[in-house]
Formats: structure tokens, C-alpha cells, sequence
């Protein structure tokens, strides 16, 4: 059996990050334990999935001495166990799952650039976590980078040296499940609107519900369906999630353990986000026949084809709502882009796909 560690901060990022790789991989012999902050999900998801689990508390909060503790730890627990491959996730799982390895002295130490948090950071903070960037970028054998948008801007900023960056396939992090994200027809007539995602600031929710409010107001069954957590972390304003939580034509339905059929009931997707690593609930819309409105930001623009699966938004309310409008007024684009859209995530995004290159660019 070959070991591998992956470490992650929380254990809401399981299904989005791996998808059915534990399942998979164990058959072909690799032994997975997760590390990550303790919670009853990842113990739930330990079971489901088949890792084993070593909880450490990886905040996401700056926190040097809880952090300087977790290093040690974890850095004792790769020792005992030997793992021959650490794969760490995210800037804070990074810089903890990373320098753990390098000090326990792992030959192959992988780092997922699943996006960088300081594209929208100001002043002292900016400049911290381009730092921590660097550091573990430093630190890795290997940084996988989750879009060619991301590759591009961790090359102008040197995150870390061009020749240890990985792209797999044509982007994402583990590829889509395309038999449990598939289309099936919708049970009403009413006209949804669909947004999976945390509730912060930097995925555009106060913009998207401002847009949502312009678009619907004076129509009749239309309704704006909001997927996802609210976070204190990049929070969105008080009055932001009051409109959510009570305009008629809003519908929050906090956090869902599985989407997937939630996309079901949806006309069509959208994420009007500022940064992104690369998005995957964008791929999980379109395997399930959506049309996707999104952005050119970081990620998101490697993740539609323009005006074959998707349109683009600026991030503004008016440029939301008529984008909106646009796909309301026209049915028969909303399916055709949604059906083009099957075929975009089938050729190139599914998992199966993904999992070659995983074996051959991470766990080789």
C-alpha cells in the first residue's frame, strides 16, 4: 500500500476537493488519512469515503502560535507514520501541511494552488499572504495549480518556480462526477436562478442579490435560490442576508451536503465572484445541463466557453440583472448552452479524466 496524507483546513471541502479519488485510489492500492480540524462531517465523510482521519486544528485565521503547534505535531505524526507523499491544501493548509513535511523530511511534498487569497487583500495583508505564498511554494516539490488563469497570474507574481507547477488536464482539482451531476427535467415552470457557494463578499453575493432584486421585480414566479453557508471570514453585510433570508423571491437554502440535485431545479447558474481557483460548482451546472453566467475573473474565465455554454458579467447589479434578463427572455439558449455545456464538461472535466493525471502528476 502507498501512503498518502493529504491535509486540508475543513472538512466542508472534502467533496469539492476529492470526490470519489478515495474510492478510486484504494483499489489501485494507495492507503489516505486526512488531516484536518476536527468535526463530526469529516468523521462522517471518513466513513463514507474510506480515509482515515488525524485531526489538528488548521485555522484559517494568522494564529502563529496555534499554528506553530500544529506544524509540530503533524511533523511528529508524518515521522511515525512514514508517508512518502504529503499533499496540503489551501494557503493555511499549505503552510502547515507543507512545512511539516519539509521538516519531517517527506522527498515528495505536493501543494494545491486552489486559488490565492490576496487578489483581493489590501495593504499589510496583501503583502503577508504573497509572502506565505512564496514560502510554501518554496517549501513544495510540486505546486499543482488549478487553472491556466491562476498559472499565469502565480507566474507574474513568482509564487513559486514555473518548473515545479503542474496544470491537470485543462484545470480543476479532481474533475466531476458526471453520472451523479447529470440533467434531469426540471418538476415546475417556474423561472430559478442558481447560486451554490460560501455567502462572502469576494464570490459577488451582494452584487448578485442587488442584480436579483432589479431583475425581479414586478414578475411573477421567479426566484433566486442561495446554496451555501454564510462565513464570518469576508462576511457579507448584515443587510445583505436579510434580503436573503427575507424577499419573497429568494430562496436560502444554507449549507446542502449534496448539490447535485439542487442544480436540478435551476434554469440557470450563476457566479459573479472576484477570484476564484477554478470553480467547480461552474462545471457541476453545466454536467448538469445549466447554462452558467460568470465572470472573467481569476478561474472563472477558464470555465465557460463564451456564448456556447455560458456568458460572462461584470460585477455590478445593472450587468447582473440584464444578464439575467437575457437568458430569461431566451429559452431556447438556456438549453442549448446548457446541453453544450454536458459536452464541454464530458470531453475534458470528468473525473475519470482527472484521475489519470492525478496518479501521474501527484501520486507518482
Amino acid at each position: 500500500m502507498k501512503k498518502v496524507l493529504h491535509v486540508i483546513n475543513v472538512s466542508f471541502v472534502v467533496n469539492h476537493f476529492f470526490g470519489n479519488q478515495f474510492s478510486y485510489f484504494s483499489k489501485k492500492g494507495y492507503d489516505f488519512t486526512v488531516a484536518c480540524t476536527e468535526d463530526e462531517y469529516l468523521y462522517k465523510q471518513a466513513k463514507e469515503k474510506g480515509f482515515k482521519v488525524f485531526p489538528v486544528a488548521i485555522l484559517k485565521a494568522i494564529s502563529p502560535i496555534q499554528d506553530a503547534f500544529s506544524i509540530i505535531r503533524l511533523t511528529r505524526f508524518i515521522r511515525k507514520e512514514k508517508f512518502p507523499i504529503v499533499v496540503a491544501h489551501s494557503p493555511k493548509g499549505g503552510l502547515i501541511g507543507i512545512t511539516a513535511a519539509y521538516l519531517a523530511g517527506v522527498d515528495k511534498r505536493v501543494f494545491f494552488r486552489h486559488g490565492v487569497v490576496f487578489e483581493t487583500a489590501k495593504g499589510l495583508k496583501r503583502a503577508l499572504l504573497i509572502m506565505i505564498e512564496k514560502f510554501v511554494g518554496a517549501l513544495a516539490t510540486d505546486v499543482v495549480i488549478v487553472s491556466e488563469s491562476l498559472q499565469r497570474l502565480s507566474n507574474d507574481y513568482k509564487l513559486n518556480n514555473p518548473a515545479k507547477s503542474k496544470v491537470l488536464g485543462k484545470g480543476t482539482c479532481s474533475g466531476i462526477d458526471i453520472q451523479r451531476f447529470q440533467y434531469r427535467p426540471k418538476q415546475n415552470s417556474d423561472f430559478v436562478v442558481g447560486y451554490v457557494g460560501r455567502l462572502v463578499k469576494d464570490k459577488g453575493v451582494v452584487e448578485l442579490v442587488e442584480g436579483w432584486l432589479q431583475f425581479a421585480a414586478g414578475k411573477a414566479h421567479v426566484y433566486l435560490h442561495i446554496i451555501g453557508p454564510a462565513e464570518v471570514r469576508d462576511a457579507v453585510p448584515e443587510d445583505t442576508l436579510q434580503k436573503i433570508k427575507n424577499s419573497p423571491s429568494i430562496r436560502f437554502l444554507d449549507f446542502v451536503e449534496d448539490t447535485a440535485p439542487c442544480y436540478n431545479t435551476m434554469d440557470v447558474f450563476i457566479l459573479p465572484s472576484y477570484r476564484e481557483g477554478f470553480p467547480v460548482g461552474v462545471l457541476e451546472a453545466s454536467a448538469s445541463g445549466i447554462p452558467v453566467i460568470t465572470t472573467r475573473s481569476t478561474g472563472c474565465i477558464n470555465a465557460i466557453q463564451e456564448d456556447v455554454t455560458g456568458i460572462y458579467t461584470e460585477i455590478l447589479p445593472n450587468q447582473i440583472a440584464e444578464a439575467i434578463e437575457y437568458y430569461y427572455q431566451n429559452p431556447q439558449l438556456r438549453q442549448e448552452h446548457g446541453n453544450n455545456g454536458v459536452t464541454f464538461v464530458k470531453n475534458s472535466f470528468s473525473e475519470q479524466e482527472l484521475f489519470v493525471e492525478i496518479e501521474k502528476k501527484v501520486l507518482s
